[in-house]
């Protein structure tokens, strides 16, 4: 029997403003998958895909059922739509109760997401997992599919079917088109692909190559990388001050045409800011 207990606070987040997502492989030991519960993740993705040899997936598959048919919830990893093992996922997960939504491996058409949302509970989330040529390609329409929740960016398997480098320049146009095709399917920011062996300074800065196009989330396969994601993803000290003194200041008088973008994206780092716990941090900081 399992008795996994996820982090209250990133249970109580919407998967919409979800930062670092820690995908954890679904045949882990028992004390890695309950340090994944537990971590700072917002979001953790239980991994059917990669994380699992072909002659482990059954077992691999039958532990993610059991795992969340107890009180644990969970986000899982399901194969592509091209392999034997995809019909094998959605018909195993489509009456698990603690299911937060799956994420489908190398979309490439939004007939995948159709097919995939046709087959789980109506409404189950799907995020696609772009990891190709052809899916970059698709991304508009998939971003449009009925079922998508959000866009993710699977970096080593991109660079595979391309050959590109990872330098952060190489990557710019994908992360960029990623964006763009999300804004036109009302979807929250992508999520960008995982930086692996990277802490610290050097995570922060990996961050900021999604950031900088509109990225909001991160995966990660690294327990520990989780906190340092989630405040790389989060408003910054400056920029919650400075939505403080637009916001809390009401401007008298004529406003020039640069007033409301200041103040919609002023309004955009208060809500995310109290959405993570910030905007009254440095108040009480300062009273402190």
């Amino acid at each position: 029997m399992y008795d996994y207990h996820r982090n209250e606070r990133a249970m109580a987040l919407r998967p919409s403003l979800s930062r670092s997502w820690l995908l954890v492989r679904a045949n882990s030991d028992e004390a890695t998958m309950e340090a994944a519960f537990e971590s700072e993740a917002d979001s953790v993705i239980l991994d059917l895909e990669d994380g699992c040899p072909a002659d482990e997936k059954d077992e691999a598959r039958k532990r993610v059922v059991e795992i969340l048919n107890t009180e644990a919830r969970a986000w899982v990893r399901i194969n592509a739509i091209t392999t034997e093992h995809w019909w094998n996922d959605v018909k195993a997960l489509s009456g698990v109760k603690g299911l937060r939504g799956v994420m489908l491996a190398t979309t490439e058409h939004s007939t995948d997401i159709d097919r995939t949302a046709a087959a789980l509970p109506t409404g189950t989330p799907i995020i696609a997992l772009i990891e190709s040529a052809l899916g970059v390609h698709n991304a508009v329409k998939i971003a449009s599919a009925i079922g998508t929740f959000r866009l993710a960016f699977g970096v080593g398997d991109y660079r595979r079917d391309t050959g590109a480098s990872d330098d952060p320049m190489a990557l710019a146009y994908v992360r960029s088109q990623l964006v763009i095709a999300s804004t036109l399917g009302g979807l929250p920011g992508p999520i960008d692909g995982p930086t692996l062996g990277k802490r610290g300074a050097e995570l922060v800065t990996a961050c900021q190559h999604g950031t900088v196009h509109g990225m909001t989330g991160k995966l990660t396969l690294d327990v520990g990388q989780a906190d340092t994601i989630n405040h790389a993803l989060s408003p910054s000290e400056d920029e919650i001050q400075w939505a403080h003194s637009l916001l809390d200041v009401p401007l008298d008088g004529p406003k020039d045409g640069s007033y409301m973008p200041r103040f919609l994206r002023a309004k955009k780092v208060a809500e995310l800011a109290r959405v993570y716990g910030l905007w009254g941090k440095l108040e009480g900081e300062k009273r402190a």
